[in-house]
């Protein structure tokens, strides 16, 4: 794909987002002026692909609550993305055919294909920081962003579990409760929900600090505000506290990446 691109970022609520400062900098680091990335507020899902046709996106991210809601929508999903079972990266490809031959056939004129971009770059931000004692984790929450953490630390050779409120029937997941029991051996914990998010700042998904301490890694997922109540809390406790920011700028990087580099846009037959 070459030439300016439209872009956008579909979640619910968006106020919180950072992405369309980044991208703009990129774009015109790029030369890419014309280039625009939205952030598009969304109730639910529906009626996502007329939109995506009507507002002529090349590609687009998805945060929450939708990474996984958006999977049965999308005509194919890549390996990492159908790995992880989540996706927050979306290639648009679109089909040109004459004399409407495309609806004759039965294929769609647009392609959207699902990208995990979360997973590699928690991967890529988390492997610097981490020391030889940080062999087992806690993944604070269930949902997309969480599945991105596991894969990201299944490839790290870190054992983790799934800290949830409602764990039942949950593959891998524990209660709160017990996770505060594991604290002084999995020196590793990673915020995966929105707890603490601007601008419910002055929510934290870990309710005892005191029983972090020096060796403790812990990485928020989080970057506005920042730092988080969870990371000031963790700092105080002499934790390594880190929060999102390089994260989320590393799958943008990826993302684009893939918009930049990927298929064509336009697929001819």
């Amino acid at each position: 794909m070459t030439g300016d691109l439209h872009l956008a970022l579909i979640g619910k609520h968006l106020g919180h987002s950072y992405s369309k400062n980044y991208f703009q900098q990129k774009f015109a680091g790029e030369g890419m002026s014309a280039s625009t990335y939205d952030l598009v507020e969304l109730a639910d899902l529906r009626g996502l692909r007329d939109m995506v046709d009507a507002e002529g996106l090349d590609g687009f991210n998805v945060t929450i609550p939708y990474k996984e809601a958006i999977i049965p929508l999308l005509d194919r999903l890549e390996p990492t993305a159908a790995a992880i079972g989540a996706v927050n990266t979306v290639r648009v490809l679109r089909r040109r055919c004459r004399n409407g031959e495309a609806s004759l056939s039965g294929h769609r004129p647009t392609t959207l294909v699902g990208h995990n971009t979360d997973g590699p770059a928690l991967l890529d931000t988390l492997r610097p920081l981490l020391k030889p004692h940080h062999r087992e984790a806690l993944i604070l929450g269930t949902g997309g962003a969480s599945k991105a953490a596991g894969w990201a630390l299944s490839r790290l050779g870190i054992r983790h579990l799934f800290v949830s409120r409602q764990p039942d029937g949950k593959r891998d997941a524990i209660s709160y409760a017990m996770a505060y029991h594991l604290a002084a051996t999995h020196l590793l914990i990673v915020n995966a929900t929105p707890v603490g998010m601007f601008p419910n700042a002055d929510d934290t998904p870990w309710q005892h600090p005191e029983l972090l301490g020096s060796r403790h890694l812990c990485f928020d997922l989080v970057y506005n505000p920042s730092p988080t109540l969870f990371l000031r809390q963790s700092a105080q406790q002499g934790a390594t506290a880190v929060d999102g920011l390089a994260m989320l700028h590393r799958q943008a990087d990826l993302a684009f990446e893939l918009w930049i580099g990927g298929e064509a846009s336009q697929l001819r037959q």
